[in-house]
């Protein structure tokens, strides 16, 4: 990553691998499952060569939305440094977020029932500004409980927001 998206002043973490698998399973209950009604309602109500041009497309959509699974998790990662936490995202259209621990109000901690089955979580930040709010998501859960943790330490030492 470029300085702009890599500010110094700590130890960049990923999120887990594991969370690629969720990732796809996520694309393959949603696009694989429209592509499946799709063919099947316009090969029923329509012609077979609009069920299967659908599902030419629907299968060639699913596997570009799965292969790019990779790419898109290897850019998650956060990072402490000493008055805030960084969170940075995507591999192609770039994005990093600083929310100081002063202007956190809660740390939010969510894992469905497809994060937990991976051992994983996602802790989101709140602040006052909906626009600053930071999530991390693929996170573990012990990885989660540390950071939740630590957040609240240093808010309750700091006086900040939490």
């Amino acid at each position: 990553m470029d300085d702009l998206f890599d500010p110094p002043g700590g130890v960049w973490q990923p999120v887990s691998p594991r969370y690629t698998t969720v990732r796809r399973l996520s694309v393959i209950l949603t696009w694989g499952l429209l592509t499946v009604a799709v063919v099947v309602g316009l090969g029923l109500l329509w012609t077979w060569w609009a069920g299967l041009a659908a599902g030419v497309l629907g299968i060639a959509w699913t596997g570009w939305r799965w292969i790019r699974m990779t790419p898109i998790v290897a850019a998650w990662g956060w990072c402490e440094r000493g008055t805030d936490l960084c969170i940075r995202s995507g591999p192609w259209f770039r994005r990093l977020t600083i929310v100081p621990y002063g202007r956190m109000q809660s740390v939010t901690i969510n894992s469905g029932p497809i994060d937990r089955h991976f051992g994983l979580a996602s802790v989101e930040l709140v602040t006052a500004c909906p626009s600053s709010n930071a999530a991390i998501p693929g996170m573990t859960l012990a990885e989660a409980t540390v950071l939740r943790d630590r957040i609240t330490a240093i808010a309750e030492t700091a006086d900040a927001g939490l």
